[in-house]
């Protein structure tokens, strides 16, 4: 049976779970070796020889204006040598040899060699063509986004469309990276990276940046979308909107999406999600809760498939961080009971409120992670209620070697030894909350998540105690409370 608590992923260094890679401005960029300034299979695009023309990287070839103050600066020593009375023919040759120098200086100015003029030329022509086709999905017309496509393309973009809309996309910017590329034996086709930024219902949010490949032909008029690719290199994977029809319930702090097939589950699913919204606003640790917790529900297919599919058996839910700051989750359809969806939503919707949009330290910090979340699921009730106390006790008594920097359970781990991890996570946090009380232990996570300082140094600076005693006693109430 998989159990019900959500997964992160410590596992990779720096990076909490599968994320967007920032350079600190939310903005895409290639992870795991895969170029996404190349085309996708079958589309390779033609490289020029040194010196023949731009190549793929290369990027636009900028005519530079070159500065012209040299023939001021002759006039002006004209003028001083006039008023000096230096002879006329003199002064004649001076300003013809300046003259001719910086004609020469312009006349070596670099201008675009042919390819790249074509492809800022059709640069143009799609960027116009992309800013039309999101002036048309903000006003809701359907038509004029099709517009733009190939007949061949529509259904895809259509369904696509009505994704888009039914998550009440509220901003919706296109933004072309470099220039396109010729497609490989395909002529007038052209393919072009696009950074799109969304948001979700309020349009005054950061926007999420996803960068996906799209090709285009020619026609002798504006160019035609032939196909979107899906946005498949980085590390969040693809969306639920590229790939799937979506129905859509939305509260006032909450939006749940799934698929037609799931549509009756959506009004409970609304419910526990505004009540867990409630409990998971509390712990927004560095500054205000999400403006909407957004909340997919997978099926099997789904669950494979979106944000790059491959979690482990036993993960029940997740949470995955977007760009813009914000985090979506997903929850395995599969893998819930009926009970247990609400300690789930609160468990996952505390890690997209506490948890800074990079992704916490490592593994070293994963029971904090995890055991604020398992705190929050609880909702306050009695320890003696918490349902993973016998997988914790097993675990406790099974070889633990008594370090919450040793919690990380693996991937292939059976799920008895998952439920313990997070169960040991869950009442180290609980004893810390218990002798310093929520404020002090959500400063300390935000000193140690958010501001990555060590333990030590945050144990001692916002708890006033050594870590080492506070790990050792956090240990010893593990023990005594499963004994």
């Amino acid at each position: 049976m998989l159990p019900t608590r959500g997964r992160l992923w410590p596992d990779r260094p720096d990076w909490s779970y599968p994320s967007p890679v920032t350079d600190g401005h939310d903005e895409p960029r290639l992870t795991d070796g895969v170029d996404e300034s190349r085309p996708a299979d079958g589309m390779d695009e033609p490289r020029a020889a040194d010196g023949d023309g731009p190549r793929p990287g290369d990027g636009v070839d900028e005519t530079r204006s070159r500065r012209r103050w040299p023939l001021w600066a002759a006039l002006a020593v004209v003028l001083a040598m006039v008023g000096c009375g230096v002879p006329a023919a003199l002064l004649a040759g001076l300003v013809d040899r300046t003259a001719e120098r910086a004609t020469v200086g312009r006349s070596a100015t670099r201008t675009p060699d042919p390819a790249t003029a074509v492809a800022r030329r059709v640069g143009d022509q799609l960027s116009a063509q992309l800013a039309r086709q999101a002036d048309a999905l903000l006003g809701g017309d359907r038509r004029g986004f099709l517009a733009v496509a190939d007949p061949a393309a529509r259904a895809d973009l259509g369904r696509r469309f009505a994704a888009l809309r039914a998550l009440r996309v509220a901003v919706w910017r296109a933004e072309p990276s470099g220039l396109p590329i010729p497609v490989a034996g395909q002529a007038g086709q052209w393919r072009q990276l696009v950074t799109f930024r969304y948001c979700f219902l309020v349009p005054d949010c950061a926007p999420s940046p996803v960068l996906i490949g799209t090709r285009w032909r020619e026609t002798g008029g504006a160019p035609l979308l032939v196909a979107v690719e899906e946005s498949r290199s980085a590390q969040a994977g693809v969306r639920p909107w590229e790939v799937s029809d979506l129905v859509v319930a939305v509260g006032p702090r909450t939006m749940v999406a799934t698929t037609p097939a799931l549509r009756g589950k959506l009004p409970g699913l609304l419910a526990e999600a505004e009540s867990a919204a409630a409990v998971a606003d509390r712990y927004a640790v560095a500054g205000p809760p999400p403006d909407r917790y957004r909340i997919f529900y997978a099926g099997g297919a789904e669950w494979r498939r979106w944000y790059g599919g491959g979690r482990p058996k036993w993960t029940a839910g997740y949470a995955i961080t977007v760009g813009g700051g914000h985090h979506e989750v997903v929850l395995n359809a599969d893998g819930l009971t009926a009970t247990a969806t609400g300690e789930l939503l609160r468990h996952e919707l505390t890690h997209a409120a506490s948890l800074p949009a990079r992704g916490y330290p490592g593994k070293q910090t994963w029971w904090l992670v995890e055991g604020l979340a398992e705190y929050a699921g609880a909702d306050g009730a009695p320890v003696s209620r918490y349902e993973g106390l016998d997988e914790t006790g097993q675990l406790v008594a099974g070889g633990w070697n008594g370090r919450l920097d040793a919690l990380t359970p693996a991937d292939a781990a059976p799920a008895d030894r998952v439920g313990g991890s997070y169960g040991v996570g869950y009442l180290a946090v609980r004893h810390l909350v218990d002798r310093y009380g929520e404020q002090q232990v959500l400063a300390f996570f935000r000193a140690v998540v958010h501001d990555r300082r060590s333990l030590d140094d945050a144990s001692g600076q916002v708890l006033g105690d050594p870590w080492s005693a506070l790990h050792d006693e956090c240990v010893a109430y593990v023990r005594a409370t499963v004994r």
